[in-house]
């Protein structure tokens, strides 16, 4: 198998140093690379199961969790950069899985892949607002979604919460952005809301489609994905999902696969075909790339240099 590269290198300001050629093309058509499942790095293993789990797999958990727990965090992790270090490497799209602990009575808000974060919500987005401040030309998708456990207060309480965090960076929706009127604006956050409590919020954009295809390997993936092309894609912003997943039983008898060891076994054929990927206003171009292990392969690299084929 090909050398993985170790580390992806810095992209910090990848934005504000491509051609100006490109900084009228609306942020539509732009290659931008993305992070799924953005928190997951810093899993609590020993938090409980999100309420959504089944019955039968919360049951197992409870009686087998020495076995069921380390499994959890093998599959359940998909970044192992902490948010600042993504931002730095270049991604500007974050998945971000947000919910309430049940019965904890507290107001914090965590985020989520199967079990809960150590991170809290305010916590980190105030850190990506700090990391804006420094970097004034770099735009951020912010998908804030799932929001397990939230009733119409704490949705309020939260949308508070942002307004304070982000405040004039806030860009409110529409029809096009570009990074030259959103630099002349001021506005360095488009934040998606994907939940009806925001729809009277002028300063939120409702939820962006992401492409999964739920697939083991990268050959049923590329096909999904090549598949979901032929349709044409979506209006305004949309995620392609490079991530993989298998089923329970498959993790159940492979102790010693992760979904970590599963993405660098597939690694090279997804990069294959994402080297032959375009960005653009034409039907089968892409536009946010979201990927797992971010870091660890030259993900962000890749994903930016497709804009080389808008000049």
């Amino acid at each position: 198998m090909e050398r993985i590269m170790k580390d992806d290198i810095s992209h910090e300001d990848w934005m504000s140093c491509l051609p100006e050629k490109l900084w009228d093309v609306p942020l539509t058509h732009l290659s931008i690379p993305g992070s799924h499942d953005a928190m997951s790095y810093c899993l609590d293993i020993t938090s409980p199961l999100l309420r959504s789990e089944s019955d039968s797999f919360r049951l197992l958990d409870g009686v087998f969790c020495c076995f069921t727990r380390p499994a959890i965090y093998r599959w359940a992790t998909t970044q192992v950069q902490n948010i600042v270090e993504q931002l730095t490497a270049g991604i500007r799209y974050f998945d971000l899985r947000i919910a309430h602990k049940q019965y904890d009575p507290s107001d914090q808000l965590y985020f989520t892949h199967v079990i809960y974060t150590y991170a809290t919500v305010v916590e980190t987005l105030q850190a990506v607002a700090s990391w804006l401040e420094s970097h004034p030309k770099e735009i951020i998708i912010l998908a804030c979604r799932h929001f397990e456990g939230m009733d119409y207060k704490r949705h309020e309480e939260f949308i508070y919460s942002l307004k304070k965090i982000f405040g004039s960076k806030l860009c409110p929706q529409r029809a096009q952005l570009t990074l030259r009127s959103l630099w002349r604006s001021g506005y360095q956050v488009v934040l998606s809301y994907d939940d009806q409590s925001a729809s009277h919020h002028k300063e939120f954009w409702h939820g962006i489609p992401y492409i999964w295809a739920n697939k083991p390997n990268a050959e049923e993936l590329i096909d999904y994905l090549e598949c979901h092309k032929r349709f044409g894609r979506p209006d305004g912003f949309f995620v392609a999902g490079l991530n993989l997943t298998t089923d329970r039983c498959f993790i159940a008898s492979h102790p010693r696969v992760s979904l970590q060891t599963l993405t660098m076994e597939n690694w090279n054929r997804v990069k294959e075909w994402l080297e032959d990927q375009k960005p653009g206003a034409e039907p089968t171009c892409l536009n946010i790339i979201a990927g797992d292990f971010i870091g660890p392969v030259p993900f962000c690299s890749l994903v930016i240099a497709l804009n080389k084929k808008l000049l």
